[in-house]
């Protein structure tokens, strides 16, 4: 293997916890609800699926299922899709919905995997090429930046910059491309066996992480560092 392709959410970084992101927004805007009620609001959101890089959704309401499945193809339907998810869920003030999700951008509400600095290094030290693939709606740049991980990514390739989202195998192409690598030597690494797994029509080969909170995956991507040889 020559090149890692990484997935962003649920691979190298995780979102921080609904009741974490719901406290952050309210305690800005000087809202103080009793905890009984925020957490029940958390589990609410949570349930909705209006978390981005949290759980997928008990249900679409019919009048976003359309938005849903294309969600990924720009930052303004990304938004849209998730706040549409969110107002599912009464909120005190209206604009806590944008809030909840400008919040989600920041790199304070991501947590690297606890090896994800250990095996970004190495490969850098071993002269593998690295690259990350996401389907997202915002620039995640900064979140790696604030974690002190850009310096090991060689190429970004956002599905929002594109305007295709993962499986389609040109968001992978595009990487490749961008890299100088062939896809045959290429490894993909991501949590989502449907859209990670896109990478395969390509040529490359894949290889699949858990989607867990951060604390209890510690070493999930270390395999990475056997695969690559």
């Amino acid at each position: 293997m020559t090149a890692v392709l990484f997935d962003f959410s649920g691979t190298l970084f995780r979102i921080e916890s609904a009741e974490s992101w719901l406290r952050a927004v309210l305690d800005e805007a000087g809202i103080a609800p009793a905890e009984a009620e925020l957490t029940r609001t958390a589990r609410a959101l949570e349930a909705a699926g209006a978390l981005p890089g949290g759980p997928a959704p008990v249900r679409v309401p019919a009048e976003a299922a359309a938005l849903w499945t294309v969600r990924d193809r720009s930052a303004g339907e990304h938004r849209a899709a998730y706040t549409a998810l969110a107002r599912q869920v009464p909120l005190p003030e209206p604009g806590l919905y944008d809030a909840l999700y400008d919040r989600h951008m920041t790199p304070q509400a991501w947590t690297c995997y606890p090896d994800a600095p250990e095996v970004l290094r190495t490969l850098r030290e071993r002269g593998i090429a690295v690259g990350v693939v996401s389907n997202i709606g915002w620039d995640l740049r900064p979140v790696f930046r604030e974690h002190g991980l850009d310096r090991y990514v060689d190429v970004y390739v956002l599905s929002y910059e594109h305007g295709v989202q993962k499986p389609d195998p040109r968001l992978f192409a595009t990487a490749c491309e961008a890299l100088g690598a062939e896809p045959a030597a290429t490894l993909m690494v991501g949590d989502d066996r449907r859209a990670d797994g896109g990478a395969a029509a390509l040529g490359c080969r894949v290889h699949f992480v858990d989607h867990l909170p951060a604390g209890q995956r510690p070493d999930g991507l270390r395999p990475v560092l056997d695969l690559v040889g």
